[in-house]
């Protein structure tokens, strides 16, 4: 997505968003397929999107939906979670991992973060285990993996479960494991802005195949069977064994996400290329430092991410570059911040290190089909904005 211009005239450069989804005719000519099928929901593109991703990421089993937040809602629902339990969540996330508890009638308990990643700080999830304490939630965040081995030898002695939040993190590896297959039950998100698009879509993946059944009943009300199944055996008797919900994910949505499956590896490699120049254009500006990689991960990019130095004013930062055509935003505030937790009874000093951190992120444009001149672009409007 080169800087526009026009022969013979100047023109102002395109607006450079944060994250954008690219849609080609392979994409299109699938949900064509898909249209004129004769199915257009709970039929056998489900199925081949669920083998298909799961093969990618190397888990058995994968329950798609109809978005990653119904992923970490079936994920909770899978594991038991219910009134009385605590779910131990970053305070650094988008609040999709801690409302998941809440669905449920669990507690969220903020855990806070590493100041150098933004990743859940095992040290502060072991200050937050009592008792109550039924899941942690892991989140791979900007596309990091978290400390697993760590989080399990916290969790793994006092039978807690842990879920990974890796919706930033398809493709992504934690000390040679993939990603998917790093938690009890790993949730992914397919929304335009991240590596793979179903328009609104998620999965949960997992090894335990009792797991998978009950999210797949949980997705569809609680039933025992769905509409292709019945056909198949030529029946017409269900029976709604829970109270579920309807998270489905239709075969016109799986089947754009088959076709932008095939692509995943290259526009992970794409999102790293494009990292590793803003790692090189970053490095003589001390007023905005890259989060940490550690060096037995490898991160997949969702977001770019950089703190800028105390003192300076993120947010007239943040209004500058999108005054220069660069779409910056934040990823995030502490959860417990907005108003709904405030009402709640969560309060302000929960977690210091998110609280202060969250005041001078910064997420810079990282899409896949940026150049290294985009990027110089970037980093150049970053170095006037905070002057």
């Amino acid at each position: 997505m080169p800087d526009r211009e026009i022969p013979g005239d100047r023109t102002e450069p395109a607006f450079l968003p944060y994250g954008r989804q690219e849609i080609g005719d392979a994409d299109v000519k699938a949900v064509v397929e898909a249209l004129v099928s004769g199915w257009l929901t709970t039929g056998p593109r489900v199925v081949e999107f669920e083998q298909a991703f799961v093969s990618h990421v190397g888990a058995k089993e994968g329950v798609a939906v109809n978005s990653g937040t119904a992923a970490l809602h079936c994920a909770m629902r899978a594991l038991g979670v219910g009134p009385g339990d605590d779910v131990i969540v970053p305070a650094i996330t988008f609040a999709a991992s801690a409302n998941a508890a809440l669905y449920e009638g669990a507690t969220p308990i903020f855990a806070d973060i590493e100041p150098d990643t933004l990743l859940i700080d095992p040290t502060s999830v072991a200050a937050r285990i009592t008792p109550a304490t039924r899941v942690i939630v892991a989140v791979d965040y900007a596309g990091q993996p978290a400390d697993y081995n760590a989080l399990y030898a916290l969790a793994k002695p006092r039978g807690i479960r842990i879920i990974a939040d890796a919706c930033h993190a398809p493709g992504a590896t934690y000390k040679g494991r993939a990603t998917g297959t790093l938690a009890d039950i790993s949730c992914f998100s397919f929304h335009p802005v991240k590596h793979l698009t179903t328009c609104e879509g998620g999965m949960a993946v997992t090894d335990n195949s009792g797991m998978a059944a009950h999210m797949r009943r949980f997705r569809n009300h609680g039933i025992d069977s769905d509409h292709r199944s019945r056909e198949a055996a030529g029946a017409h008797a269900y029976d709604m064994v829970e109270l579920g919900f309807n998270y489905r994910l239709p075969d016109v949505q799986c089947a754009l996400g088959l076709s932008q499956l095939k692509r995943l590896s290259g526009w992970v490699a794409a999102r790293q290329r494009i990292a590793a120049l803003y790692e090189d254009a970053l490095a003589g500006l001390a007023e905005a430092v890259p989060l940490k990689a550690h060096r037995d991960r490898t991160n997949a990019h969702h977001l770019y991410v950089v703190k800028l130095m105390d003192g300076i004013d993120r947010d007239r930062v943040f209004a500058r570059l999108r005054a220069d055509g660069i779409g910056a935003n934040v990823h995030y505030a502490p959860v417990y911040l907005h108003s709904h937790y405030r009402k709640l009874g969560y309060k302000p000093g929960l977690c210091p290190v998110a609280e202060a951190v969250s005041r001078q992120i910064l997420t810079l444009p990282m899409i896949p089909a940026m150049t290294a001149g985009d990027v110089r672009r970037v980093v150049g409007a970053l170095t006037r904005a905070t002057a």
